[in-house]
């Protein structure tokens, strides 16, 4: 049968000359038919010229070859299969979620002190993991924090309204307006232009534009009271353009060139120039009217800036240098950047319609800022004011405004952070605190500079309990100027000190003030790097303000 049919297939293709072919009769053991076959051309009518014997056996060798090829082909391995790369994991960071949630656990159920209530003691547990978690960052910091008021409101320890009541706080949207502004800023160009002025003016040392920048910043604090508004509204988006002009940028290895190092001393020196006016930081006014209530005696403009201007100066210049040493920018000097900074702006030409257009909205807000108190204008309304007319003129599109994820990321902790930390005031625990170290103190028999001493260190650091000064001294500072009147301290002298360290702690987190969330979140500076650099800063500004500031206020007869 399989020489019939290869008789079939090769007469189809290929037709020769006519000739008959007899086929043996195979043997019927090997068919298993029960008739032989008689003839084939009546099963076969279409075959016209059989082919002969010989080409018929070259044929067979071939396929009988071709087949023996295939066999071995198909015999031979097939590659392997490519196995598709992994997907990586996209979830939290382990280590540091397990760390976070085991603060928080270990506090939850170690046993409520006297006089605390479990409400209060189980927002602390909370509280303690989110800060945990925004230390270690098992996810972005916005995430960690709404993770931390979902904990408040599944275990019941605050309500939906009361763990999201600080969205409505004016301070957190201050700080989302400044990053819609330095967008502006930055797009229209006149960041570019304001930076390469000063560069043409101080660029030729990384230093001297640092120093200009902290001195600048210094002079507009007693006309701007809010540290906030200062920071996001106009020295952000100064910042960020000298950095982008002098080629430090976020995320491509750059940020050592100049940005790290400018961005944590303008934030730095920002809570120095805040604690050298009353009207240079919105909570100033609170600490001078509670020191009223407590002892009597009123602190006025003139006084706090005489007792604040020696130490606040010193501070001025010892930070930015300190810091120079040991958190260096790259690029120290650059002789030529004066002479290139002119050529860019040659080349920019005059200023564009949208140049005119964004520097008259700063000048309107900033004006807004200084005069508000007699309109009746608060620095919030006064952004969202001047952002109205960027969206309203094209400046700034709303589309941009909603790809700032920085500013609604740090919206959204910032404000978790507030409402914790207020309700941790409003539940009793703070004062539960103050109390107990106010007896525990008092107790030692110590003089009142050694008391005093223990009582600002304690109020100093505790700082990294609020995410809000306002709320820092609302909570204790009546409590610690009380008790170190009450050990002998200086009432006068109490209250003012304790009015400076109020500013000056802000500058241990990135949460501690308003101008923290806005320079941090620039990311220039790794959160570790900035706590660190916070605390060792801390230490520098202490000792400046009681000992250089101690023997001013000695001099001019504080105590």
């Amino acid at each position: 049968m399989a020489s019939l049919a290869l008789s079939g297939s090769c007469s189809l293709a290929f037709p020769l000359k006519s000739r008959s072919l007899s086929l043996p009769r195979p043997p019927p053991s090997s068919l298993n038919l029960t008739k032989p076959l008689r003839s084939i051309h009546s099963r076969f009518s279409l075959v016209k010229s059989p082919l002969p014997v010989d080409s018929l056996r070259r044929r067979s060798t071939l396929t009988r070859a071709s087949s023996a090829a295939g066999a071995a082909s198909s015999s031979s391995p097939s590659p392997p299969p490519v196995v598709p790369a992994p997907v990586p994991w996209q979830g939290a960071a382990i280590k540091p979620l397990i760390a976070s949630l085991a603060t928080g656990l270990i506090l939850w159920f170690v046993p409520v002190p006297e006089g605390v209530t479990r409400n209060a003691w189980q927002l602390l547990a909370i509280f303690l993991a989110t800060i945990v978690g925004i230390i270690t960052q098992p996810l972005p910091l916005g995430a960690v924090a709404l993770l931390g008021l979902g904990a408040t409101v599944l275990t019941k320890t605050l309500t939906f309204a009361a763990a999201f009541s600080a969205f409505g706080d004016p301070i957190p949207w201050l700080i989302a307006l400044a990053f819609f502004f330095a967008r502006g800023f930055i797009k229209t160009g006149l960041g570019n232009r304001v930076a390469y002025q000063f560069v043409k003016l101080f660029g030729s040392s990384s230093l001297g534009l640092g120093y200009s920048l902290v001195f600048s910043e210094a002079l507009l604090a007693p006309a701007i009271p809010s540290v906030s508004a200062r920071a996001g509204g106009i020295f952000l988006p100064l910042v960020k353009s000298l950095c982008v002009a002098c080629g430090s940028n976020v995320g491509d290895g750059t940020e050592h060139r100049l940005g790290s190092w400018l961005m944590l001393t303008c934030f730095q020196t920002s809570v120095i120039s805040s604690a050298m006016f009353l009207t240079a930081m919105a909570a100033n006014p609170l600490s001078a009217n509670l020191a009223f209530n407590t002892i009597q005696q009123t602190i006025g403009w003139t006084d706090w800036a005489k007792a604040a201007i020696v130490p606040g100066l010193v501070s001025l210049i010892v930070v930015p240098f300190l810091l120079y040493i040991i958190y260096p920018p790259t690029v120290k000097s650059s002789p030529d950047a004066p002479k290139l900074a002119q050529e860019k702006l040659d080349k920019m030409g005059p200023m564009t319609k949208n140049e005119l257009i964004m520097a008259a909205t700063l000048v309107l807000t900033v004006g807004l800022w200084i005069f508000g108190a007699k309109l009746s204008v608060d620095a919030v309304t006064a952004a969202i004011l001047g952002l109205s007319v960027l969206l309203v003129t094209g400046v700034v599109t709303w589309k941009e405004c909603l790809a700032e994820s920085v500013a609604w990321d740090t919206l959204t902790w910032f404000a978790a952070l507030i409402a914790m930390a207020g309700y941790l005031n409003k539940y009793g625990l703070i004062e539960w605190f103050s109390q107990t170290v106010v007896k525990f103190v008092g107790g030692l028999g110590l003089s009142w500079q050694l008391s005093f001493g223990i009582l600002v260190l304690l109020y100093f650091y505790t700082h990294y309990f609020f995410a809000s000064g306002a709320a820092h001294i609302g909570a204790m500072f009546t409590a610690f100027l009380s008790v170190s009147t009450a050990l002998g301290t200086p009432p006068y002298f109490a209250a003012l000190v304790l009015a400076f360290l109020s500013n000056l702690m802000g500058g241990l987190t990135h949460y501690g003030i308003g101008s923290a969330p806005i320079f941090y979140g620039a990311n220039y500076v790794p959160l570790a790097k900035w706590w660190g650099y916070g605390f060792l800063i801390s230490i520098v500004n202490i000792v400046i303000w009681l000992g250089v500031g101690g023997a001013w206020w000695k001099f001019i007869g504080l105590w």
